[in-house]
C-alpha cells in the first residue's frame, strides 16, 4: 500500500478529510522549501504538493505564475525539486510528497530516468497539468513501474466517458478542479462542486481532492464535507510572495494559516 493509501485510509477511518497544502519549490528562495515543508505538516497537512517551476505555467493564475518566475531566477531545475523531496524525507517518511508541474522538463529528462529518480528521492504521485490521460500511457507505465501514483485532474466540463479515462489512468487520488478558471480564481458554487463529486464517485473509488479557489478556512471546512481531501495553494504562495524580503517570517505565517484550516475542516 502507498503512503497516499495509507493516509487517504487512515483520515477515512478516523472521519477526517485530508489537508493537501501546495508551494512551488524554490520559492522565495531553494534553500527554505523544505523547511517550509516540515512546517506545514506540523501545522495539520496530510500530503504535500509541490510545484516544479515552470516558465510557461499555463493552468496557474498570476500568484503561482509569480512563484515560478521567482524560483526560477534561483535556477531551480528537476533535479533541484527532486533534491529537497530527499531532503525532507530525512525527518519524514510518512507523508506523501506529490509533484505538481507541467510536462516540459520531466520529457527533457525522460519518462524511465525521471521515475527512477524520483522513487529514490521519495516522491509519491505525479500530476502533469498540461498532459490529457489520451496521451498519458508512456508517462503512466513508467510511474507505476517505480511505485508511483499518477494524478489526474477532472474539470467542471469533464463528461462522463472522459471521467471514466481519467479514472482508469490515475491512482492515489483524482484532483478536482472546482471552477472553470485558473488558479485562484473565485466564486466557487459549493451545490455545483458536490454534484460534480457524486458524478465521478459513480465511476472510481479514488479519494476525490478539491482545489482551485480555495482561499480561508471557511471554504476549506465547507469543502471537507463534500471531499475526501481539499487543496490550497494561492492563499500559501500569496503569504509567500508578500513575506519574500523576510523569508524567516513565512514558515510561521504558513504554520497559522494551515492549522486554522485543519482546525476549521476537523470542526466541519
Amino acid at each position: 500500500m502507498s503512503r497516499i493509501e495509507k493516509t487517504f485510509s487512515r483520515l477515512r477511518s478516523e472521519g477526517r478529510t485530508a489537508l493537501i497544502p501546495f508551494i512551488t519549490a524554490g520559492d522565495p528562495d531553494p534553500e527554505f522549501t523544505v523547511s517550509f515543508m516540515h512546517g506545514l505538516v506540523s501545522a495539520g497537512a496530510n500530503l504535500l504538493e509541490l510545484g516544479v517551476p515552470f516558465s510557461d505555467p499555463m493552468a496557474d493564475g498570476p500568484v503561482i505564475q509569480r512563484a515560478s518566475e521567482r524560483a526560477l531566477e534561483h535556477h531551480v531545475s528537476l533535479l533541484d525539486v527532486l533534491e529537497m523531496v530527499r531532503r525532507f524525507r530525512e525527518q519524514d517518511s510518512h507523508t506523501p510528497v506529490v509533484l505538481m508541474g507541467y510536462l516540459n522538463p520531466v520529457e527533457v529528462m525522460g519518462y524511465e530516468d525521471f521515475a527512477t529518480a524520483a522513487e529514490e528521492a521519495g516522491v509519491d504521485g505525479v500530476l502533469t497539468v498540461d498532459l490529457p490521460p489520451e496521451e498519458a500511457h508512456d508517462l503512466v507505465q513508467a510511474l507505476r513501474s517505480h511505485a508511483l501514483d499518477p494524478i489526474f485532474l477532472a474539470a467542471p466540463t469533464s463528461n462522463r466517458h472522459r471521467l471514466e479515462m481519467i479514472a482508469s489512468a490515475a491512482s492515489g487520488f483524482i484532483y478536482y478542479i472546482s471552477l472553470k478558471g485558473v488558479t485562484g480564481a473565485a466564486n466557487l458554487a459549493v451545490d455545483e462542486v458536490a454534484r460534480k463529486l457524486d458524478e465521478i464517485r459513480e465511476v472510481t473509488d479514488l479519494p476525490l481532492g478539491v482545489g482551485f479557489g480555495i482561499k480561508n478556512a471557511e471554504m476549506a471546512a465547507t469543502m471537507s464535507r463534500i471531499a475526501d481531501a481539499v487543496v490550497v495553494g494561492s492563499t500559501l504562495v500569496s503569504v509567500i510572495e508578500e513575506n519574500a524580503s523576510e523569508p524567516d517570517k513565512i514558515r510561521d505565517k504558513l504554520h497559522d494559516l494551515v492549522h486554522e484550516m485543519r482546525t476549521a475542516m476537523d470542526r466541519a
